[in-house]
C-alpha cells in the first residue's frame, strides 16, 4: 500500500504552492461528472424504464417508491460519510477511502439494478447507487479545500457545480447511446463513472491524518450539523425554505420526464433517452449562457433578491408551460424557458446564501444544511406525486402529469415570494 501511496504523491496534478493545475482540475470535473451522470442518467431515464419493465400498469408508483427510499439514504450519507472522512486514520489518506467504496459500490448498484426482477430488489440497487455516489462526491468534493490554497479555489468551485448539469448530459448521452438495451444503458454510465473515480483516486496527492490531529467526537456537535436555529436567523431561514421549495418544481420535472414523454407526448420507449438528451442540451446551455451573465450584472449592481425572485418565477412558467404542452417541440420550448430560469436561480441564489450564512468564518456547516434543501425535495415529490398523477384519471389520460406540474410551478412561486422577507440582502 505504501507503495501506491508513494506514486500518487509523485504523480499527483496539485501544484505545490496550492494552486492547482490543469490535470488536477480535468481529473476531478470528470469524476464529479461522471458520477452526476450515473445518478442523474438513472433519475430521468433508466430507472424509468426499469419502473415500468418490473410493472408496467404501476410503473410510477414504483418509480416513487425506489427514488424516496433512495433519497432518505442520500440525506444520512452526505452528513454521515462527511464526518467520517474527517476522522479516517487510513494510511492512504482520508478521502482516497471513499474514492474506492464509491467506485466499488456504483459498480455493484448498477449490477443489482440491471438483475432486479421485484420492487425490493430494484430499490437495493438504487440506495447502493446513491451512497457509492455519496461516497465518491464527499471524498472528491472535500479535495479543494483539502489541497486548493483559499485564493485558487475559483477555477475548482467551479468545476464542482460544472458537475452536475455536465453529468446529466453525459449520463443521459451514454445511456441513450445503448438503446433500446436497458441492462447497457445503465452499465456504461456506471463503467464510465468507476473509472473515472479510480483515476482521481489514483492521481491525488491525498496525505494521512495523523491520529493527533483526529478531532474529537461529540454527539452534540455531530447532531448540531443538521440544524440552525430558523428564528434566531430568520434570513437564513427564509433563504432555506425558498431553495427547498424551488426544488420541489425541480424534482416535478426531472423525477417524470421519461414517463411524460412516454405517456403524453407518445415517444417511442425505444428512443425516449434520445428526446430527453435533447432537451438536457438545451436547458443546461442556456442555464450556462445566462447564469455568468445576471451573476455578473448581479454584482455590479449590489442586488440578490430581484434576481432570484425573478428567475425562481421564471421557472414557474417553464414548469407552465410544460404542463400545457401539447407537443414535443413546445416541451422543448418549456424546456428552455425552465433551463434560463433554473441557470439564473443556481447562479445568484448561491451569492444570497453566502451572505446570509450564520457564521460566515464557519460556513462548512451552515451550508451542508443548505444542502439539505437540495436533497429533501425528491423524497417529498416522489411521496406525492402518485395522487396527483392520478387525478381524473382515466383510460384515455391514465396520468395527471399537467397536476404535477402545476404543482411544481406554485412550489416555485411560493419559492419566490419566500425571498421577500429576507433582511440584510438588497
Amino acid at each position: 500500500m505504501s507503495r501506491i501511496v508513494t506514486s500518487v504523491h509523485r504523480t499527483s496534478p496539485r501544484a505545490r504552492d496550492g494552486k492547482p493545475s490543469l490535470g488536477f482540475l480535468i481529473t476531478l470535473v470528470v469524476a464529479v461528472a461522471a458520477v452526476n451522470g450515473t445518478l442523474l442518467s438513472n433519475a430521468i431515464l433508466t430507472l424509468s424504464l426499469k419502473s415500468a419493465a418490473i410493472d408496467a400498469a404501476g410503473a410510477t408508483t414504483v418509480l416513487s417508491i425506489v427514488v424516496g427510499i433512495g433519497s432518505v439514504f442520500s440525506l444520512i450519507g452526505y452528513p454521515v460519510f462527511g464526518r467520517l472522512s474527517d476522522r479516517t486514520l487510513a494510511k492512504i489518506g482520508r478521502r482516497r477511502p471513499y474514492l474506492f467504496a464509491g467506485a466499488a459500490l456504483l459498480a455493484l448498484g448498477a449490477v443489482v439494478t440491471v438483475v432486479a426482477s421485484n420492487v425490493p430488489v430494484l430499490t437495493l440497487g438504487w440506495i447502493i447507487t446513491t451512497l457509492g455516489a455519496v461516497s465518491a462526491l464527499v471524498g472528491a468534493t472535500a479535495l479543494v479545500p483539502d489541497q486548493v490554497a483559499a485564493e485558487h479555489r475559483g477555477p475548482a468551485s467551479a468545476m464542482l457545480g460544472l458537475g452536475s448539469p455536465l453529468g446529466a448530459i453525459v449520463g443521459i448521452f451514454l445511456a441513450q447511446l445503448m438503446q433500446p438495451n436497458l441492462a447497457a444503458m445503465i452499465f456504461l454510465p456506471a463503467a464510465v463513472s468507476v473509472v473515472a473515480v479510480l483515476v482521481l483516486a489514483f492521481t491525488i496527492s491525498d496525505v494521512a491524518l495523523a491520529r493527533q490531529e483526529r478531532p474529537p467526537f461529540l454527539l452534540r456537535e455531530f447532531l448540531a450539523t443538521f440544524w440552525v436555529n430558523p428564528v434566531r436567523h430568520s434570513a437564513y431561514g427564509w433563504a432555506w425554505w425558498s431553495r427547498f421549495m424551488i426544488f420541489v418544481g425541480v424534482a416535478a420535472v426531472n423525477a417524470y420526464q421519461a414517463f411524460y414523454l412516454i405517456i403524453v407526448h407518445h415517444i417511442d420507449p425505444a428512443t425516449v433517452g434520445t428526446a430527453i438528451l435533447v432537451a438536457g442540451v438545451i436547458s443546461t446551455a442556456l442555464s450556462m449562457i445566462f447564469a455568468p451573465l445576471l451573476a455578473k450584472v448581479s454584482d455590479r449592481v449590489g442586488r440578490r433578491k430581484p434576481f432570484v425572485i425573478a428567475s425562481a418565477v421564471v421557472f414557474a412558467i417553464g414548469l407552465g408551460l410544460t404542463a400545457m404542452a401539447t407537443t414535443y417541440p413546445m416541451f422543448l420550448i418549456a424546456v428552455a424557458v425552465i433551463g434560463i430560469g433554473q441557470g439564473v436561480y443556481f447562479a445568484v441564489d448561491y451569492a444570497l446564501v453566502m451572505d446570509v450564512l450564520p457564521d460566515a468564518k464557519n460556513p462548512a456547516k451552515d451550508l451542508g444544511i443548505m444542502n439539505l434543501a437540495n436533497a429533501l425535495p425528491p423524497t417529498l415529490v416522489t411521496a406525492v406525486a402518485p395522487a396527483l398523477l392520478s387525478i381524473g384519471a382515466s383510460a384515455t389520460n391514465p396520468q395527471n402529469f399537467t397536476a404535477l406540474f402545476l404543482a411544481g410551478a406554485a412550489a416555485a412561486v411560493v419559492g419566490a415570494i419566500l425571498i421577500v422577507p429576507i433582511r440584510g440582502v438588497k
